[in-house]
């Protein structure tokens, strides 16, 4: 897979959504899909269940290390997290900009 191309489920959640995914969007997508709470989901990542409802909602942007930590918590890819993360960063600074993320040094 290339550093550009997506992942299947990614375009099947951007599907659903109507658009391009956010990490907020991410977010609500998991915890719907374990059938969590955001009481329960939140208490899983360490932070308030106030702080999620702000994630899930884009009034709240989550720094790459959180992101990553919150990948690491759920077991998913932390280059995705992090790639949404920093793509709403650089959307709310106004910037017609695609951020791409990729591992290095895996040896």
């Amino acid at each position: 897979m290339t550093i550009s191309s997506k992942s299947k489920a990614l375009e099947w959640l951007e599907e659903l959504a109507g658009g391009p995914l956010t990490f907020g969007d991410l977010l609500a997508s998991i915890r719907e899909g374990d059938e969590l709470s955001q009481a329960a989901f939140a208490l899983e990542l360490g932070i308030s269940r106030s702080h999620l409802c702000d994630i899930e909602k884009g009034r709240k942007t989550v720094s790459p290390k959180r992101a990553a930590r919150y990948a690491r918590t759920l077991g998913y890819s932390e280059a995705q997290f992090v790639r949404l993360a920093l793509q709403g960063m650089v959307e709310e600074a106004g910037l017609n900009l695609t951020v791409q993320v990729a591992a290095v040094g895996a040896a």
